[in-house]
């Protein structure tokens, strides 16, 4: 196989091919490794090329494979790791300059499980400071293209993992969703991403230190691929409870999904708007649900408005005093960060006093309560991922009412994070030069019901990707 042949197999047939010996995994990073050196420098999607550490991975993992070992489920699988997760590889840098030199000390523990399993980092990937953008850009490493079209946000703030992986420059990346941050680059480059459950996915480090409720209950890391079925496999490996993690859990992954096969489908969520070519393509997944056996019914999940209101007034009343107060963070940001942060606040009735704060918590457990119910009668959520497409470069940054639309189109989105819900997104297709997609939502630990239905949407739509260069 020619490189560009490698750099488009999945992540299931890379490892396949290792383990049987039709592919070494040196081949494998060497392909990728070409691929970066290709196509990095049209996208700036790859901050550090981990070239070195990687071949010398791959050559141990050949080893390995020729004494007759077991080279794991992931075996010679390149991957990218994005700027904020920790990998003693190079430095957790967060997007930020001041912290270029930041090695950690450890891996994240579930970077150490993807590792075990065979799976070799070559990159890191790109993202806006701190991750409170959706959009990916920063001081340090500067601003990621969206491969689709230029003009365009990649999304955020796992934009660089995203890029990296659609246009083949890694099989797989490792990323975070505290506001969608997973799924809407996922979505934006047209490939597959898997919000995991609060508690799921342990920390993305092991250093232990005061952390925002929001972060705690809202902020989560997964995978993003170009298969759903990698998204299940690369899950089946990451998922499991950490000693350096208090609030994480080890639950069965079951290997496929036998329950009810009902999907509640919600258009226009609680009726803000919707983009005509949005509710087209999740029209189209709801169609492929049922020709695959599932009831599809139109229903509105539950509060929507409010779930998505209280994740902005949380996450915005918890972050102002650490971003806006001068001296609070421990070194400069973003001139656009900052100026996104200062416009998204306008619009939003920050939670100043206890008792609205504690309000904000305690209706938290209501909406929590009124979707287990739901997700009782429609074990999926299909919905959209962003009701609007991708906005142009800059837009965020255009005043406090671009802050609020983007919010709002981003609702399903956010309301996944406010309740802690696994979600999967998935490409549909192809308008134009728009990658589209749709977003499916489970119960809590329902990973598997999310990944079946983007399993059977996925399986009736062809494979998209940008159109870069071939090797």
């Amino acid at each position: 196989m020619d490189n560009r042949a490698i750099t488009e197999l999945t992540a299931s047939d890379i490892a396949a091919r290792v383990r049987d010996g039709r592919l070494t995994a040196s081949t494998v990073v060497d392909a990728g490794l070409a691929r970066i050196a290709e196509v990095n420098p049209q996208v700036n999607a790859v901050t550090v090329v981990l070239a070195d550490r990687a071949r010398a991975a791959a050559a141990d993992l050949d080893e390995r494979i020729a004494r007759g070992e077991d080279p794991g489920p992931l075996a010679g699988v390149p991957i990218s790791v994005k700027e904020n997760i920790d990998l003693t590889w190079s430095a957790t840098t967060s997007g930020l300059p001041f912290a270029a030199d930041h090695i950690p000390p450890a891996n994240a523990t579930f970077v150490d499980k993807l590792l075990a399993a065979g799976a070799i980092p070559v990159a890191r990937g790109n993202m806006p400071d701190i991750g409170l953008r959706w959009d990916t850009d920063n001081d340090l490493f500067g601003r990621t293209l969206n491969p689709w079209d230029p003009a365009r946000v990649p999304g955020g703030s796992s934009g660089g993992d995203a890029v990296a992986v659609a246009t083949g420059m890694v099989a797989a990346g490792l990323g975070n969703d505290y506001g969608g941050s997973l799924r809407l680059p996922g979505h934006a480059a047209g490939i597959a991403a898997l919000r995991t459950s609060a508690g799921r996915v342990a920390a993305p480090s092991r250093a232990v230190e005061p952390l925002p409720l929001s972060i705690q209950h809202m902020a989560v890391n997964g995978p993003l691929a170009r298969s759903v079925a990698d998204l299940d496999l690369l899950f089946g490996v990451m998922h499991g409870a950490d000693d350096f993690d208090p609030l994480s859990v080890t639950v069965e992954h079951p290997s496929g999904y036998d329950g009810p096969r009902r999907v509640a489908v919600t258009v226009d969520p609680c009726g803000w708007g919707v983009d005509p070519v949005v509710a087209a393509a999740v029209r189209s997944a709801a169609t492929a649900l049922a020709a695959a056996g599932w009831e599809v019914e139109e229903a509105a999940p539950p509060a929507v408005d409010r779930c998505a209101t209280i994740w902005r007034q949380l996450s915005s009343t918890e972050n102002a005093p650490m971003l806006l107060t001068p001296g609070v963070f421990p070194g400069p940001l973003s001139a656009g960060t900052v100026q996104y942060f200062k416009d998204n606040i306008v619009d939003v009735q920050l939670l100043d006093t206890s008792s609205a704060y504690q309000g904000a918590w305690a209706e938290r457990f209501v909406h929590a309560a009124a979707w287990r119910a739901f997700h009782a009668r429609y074990p999926v959520v299909l919905g959209p991922v962003t009701t609007q497409p991708m906005p142009l470069i800059g837009f965020d940054l255009s005043g406090p009412a671009a802050t609020t639309e983007l919010w709002k189109a981003h609702r399903l989105l956010v309301t996944a994070n406010f309740l802690g819900l696994p979600a999967v997104a998935v490409p549909t297709g192809v308008a134009g030069n728009r990658p589209l997609g749709v977003q499916v939502i489970a119960r809590q630990q329902g990973e598997h019901i999310a990944l079946a239905a983007a399993r059977d949407i996925e399986s009736a739509f062809p494979p998209v990707a940008p159109i870069l260069p071939r090797g």
